[in-house]
């Protein structure tokens, strides 16, 4: 019985991403074109973006902060979503759920929550935890540093929310977890860098956004199902 107890314990400490099942995945990029998406609150062609080699590639917009970035065309509510993606050298992206598009709003991520993507090594400033590759960015910090691959090469994302519950997974191994719009959650979104933003992270359901940071980033396997 107690290695029983012991084995499962052992198996909840190393929490891995279950495998694909193969079935009621929505590709959001066929590797050939930018058809799914569009610009946050915008409909002229997107420029910023092309696709390399089978990947959707962020050439790094030199406009206003956050005018740069895609969003999908479809929203989604309770959903896990997989992602590859990669980095160039000093780069910082990252990907965006439950994205509002209204006039009132300037930036995706007024209103949505982000799973950070960041080159940490050569990241010309000095970085929080919060700002880490795999964080719910400026919000909660990934538990697991090691994670993330070196630059250049490929890595594979997740983010799971149901309900309200959200996980953050990198490379199979799951860094990030919480219960969204709780007291403890709304106590640091008004603590910290959203206190500003009173629609930041409240939405149930929106679409999914590509960060454009100003710097290049890769990504592929792009796909999301309905939970």
């Amino acid at each position: 019985m107690k290695n029983l107890l012991f084995l499962t314990v052992l198996i909840c400490f190393h929490c891995t991403l279950k495998a694909d099942p193969g079935k009621d995945w929505i590709s959001l990029f066929d590797g050939r074109s930018l058809s799914r998406w569009h610009h946050f609150n915008g409909s002229k062609e997107i420029k910023n973006w092309r696709v390399e080699n089978g990947a959707l590639v962020c050439l790094g917009a030199k406009g206003p902060s956050g005018s740069g970035d895609i969003i999908t065309d479809r929203s989604f509510r309770n959903f896990e979503l997989r992602w590859d993606w990669k980095l160039e050298k000093g780069s910082n992206s990252g990907v965006f759920y439950h994205v509002v598009e209204d006039v009132k709003y300037k930036r995706a991520i007024e209103t949505s929550p982000e799973y950070q993507i960041m080159d940490e090594a050569d990241f010309p400033t000095k970085l929080d935890d919060t700002q880490l590759t795999g964080a719910d960015y400026a919000m909660y910090s990934p538990k697991n540093r090691k994670a993330s691959k070196p630059v250049g090469e490929w890595n594979s994302s997740a983010i799971i929310f149901r309900n309200g519950r959200v996980e953050h997974w990198l490379n199979g191994i799951r860094i990030v977890k919480f219960q969204a719009w709780t007291k403890a959650w709304n106590k640091r979104k008004l603590e910290g860098k959203w206190k500003d933003y009173p629609d930041y992270g409240l939405s149930p359901e929106g679409k999914i956004g590509l960060q454009d940071h100003g710097n290049k980033a890769y990504f592929r396997n792009i796909r999301v199902r309905a939970l």
